[in-house]
């Protein structure tokens, strides 16, 4: 199908959170019109039963560690960090990098996600080309950490900028990934702020996930994270900051002020019990909230899905407030909010100039009975799995649920080589 062609007759969630009946039409990789008047194209997608929304952003993760799912669980960050998975990472090779991702993209298409900002390294080279192959958006840094090799981890991450920022027509944007303020001291995290800023790159950067990390930092600094960090320079130039569990009430205002957008991972955070985002608090001071996954070692899964769930309800419990975090915001925080975060412009909205990144969501299953509100029905009740139709810049990625760009089953045989190979199975 060629990248002109209308959605008919979809219910489909509108950017004011409500759901409406319409005909979506897409010329190039943009939305051309949103109408209720009949429509005629030459190529028509028949939408019903099915709830049309954007695209999923999943604003943190580590695509190919899907690599180690399972291989390390049930215990505490810096224990899981130190002695699992940073050992067996440093055996990834190129090949493991590029299969992990692979697989992640698989796994990210099939869930309804098109677009995600990706933290890892070395070889985020290979995760740019599964992009480019996929056809989903990828929001790219290189992970350094700045107390090893940090100088060599650094270029890196500006070579990555060179070679990728813009390219996939667009598609591929990178910033530079500082990985944490345990990781990278302040007077590394300056040269990192002074070499971004050359670039007029933005930063993704791991904050405030959990006591440890507070304690530590204060006990090291005499300040908290976020006010260690506003005096290297980062935050003038753009974060995405993940986790945020932690937070005083000065390191809010900070966040507001410099306009820092959070990657919320509640899957991640419960698993590894790192604590709660105080997200009805910082959306409340004006800070913008997305999701995240994190990677699928902490998860276990790439279910942008299960992540809009599991951030309503925990807001909900956190609170002790019935009516935090609604089904529609939440819905929201991994649309437009996640476009917004990871520094997309023209993305997360079906409206008229945005990008054709959309979701078909096949209502058909019993876990969509009765339709009477499908956002809620989506956010609440219903599965991943139910994503039908895939589309990224007008180009469709899936169709009735078969993948159109990735051949899944040698992805799949790769990829376990790979991890057969690295762990030792």
């Amino acid at each position: 199908m060629t990248n002109n062609f209308a959605i008919r007759d979809v219910k489909f969630f509108k950017p004011d959170g409500t759901v409406e009946v319409g005909n979506i039409c897409v010329a190039g990789d943009k939305i051309s019109a949103i109408t209720q008047d009949e429509v005629t194209a030459e190529n028509v997608i028949d939408g019903r039963g099915k709830f049309a929304t954007p695209g999923l952003v999943n604003a943190h993760t580590h695509a190919s560690m899907t690599l180690l799912r399972s291989y390390s669980d049930d215990k505490s960050l810096m224990d899981w960090l130190q002695k699992d998975i940073w050992p067996i990472e440093d055996k990834m090779t190129r090949r493991d990098i590029y299969a992990g991702a692979a697989l992640a993209a698989v796994e990210m298409i099939r869930s309804g996600t098109t677009a995600f900002a990706d933290m890892y390294g070395p070889c985020m080279d290979e995760v740019a080309k599964v992009v480019d192959e996929s056809g989903l958006r990828g929001i790219l840094s290189q992970g350094i950490i700045g107390v090893a090799n940090g100088d060599k981890k650094l270029a890196d991450n500006v070579e990555l900028y060179k070679n990728f920022n813009g390219a996939a027509n667009g598609r591929i944007t990178v910033m530079f990934g500082p990985h944490a303020i345990y990781t990278c001291p302040p007077d590394f995290l300056r040269k990192v702020a002074d070499t971004a800023a050359k670039f007029n790159a933005q930063i993704h950067m791991h904050m405030n996930e959990t006591q440890t990390e507070i304690s530590d930092c204060v006990k090291n600094y005499g300040k908290r994270p976020f006010e260690v960090v506003a005096e290297t320079g980062l935050l003038e130039l753009g974060m995405l900051a993940a986790h945020c569990v932690w937070l005083s009430d000065d390191e809010i205002s900070i966040m507001r002020d410099k306009k820092v957008r959070v990657a919320h991972n509640p899957g991640s955070n419960m698993k590894l019990a790192s604590g709660v985002c105080p997200v009805t608090k910082l959306l409340n001071a004006g800070v913008t909230v997305a999701l995240g996954t994190d990677g699928a070692a902490s998860n276990n899964n790439l279910d942008m899905v299960e992540e809009i769930r599991l951030a309503a309800l925990l807001a909900k419990v956190d609170t002790l407030d019935p009516l935090a975090v609604p089904a529609a915001q939440a819905l929201q925080m991994a649309t437009e909010f996640g476009a917004t975060a990871v520094g997309l412009s023209n993305v997360g909205r079906l409206e008229v100039g945005y990008k054709a990144d959309i979701v078909l969501w096949d209502m058909r299953g019993v876990d969509w009975q009765p339709n009477y509100n499908p956002a809620s029905l989506l956010v609440y009740s219903a599965q991943s799995s139910a994503a039908d139709t895939v589309i990224v810049d007008g180009k469709i990625l899936m169709q009735g649920r078969q993948l159109k760009t990735l051949d899944e089953e040698k992805i799949l045989s790769e990829f376990t080589s790979c991890a057969n190979r690295l762990t030792g199975n």
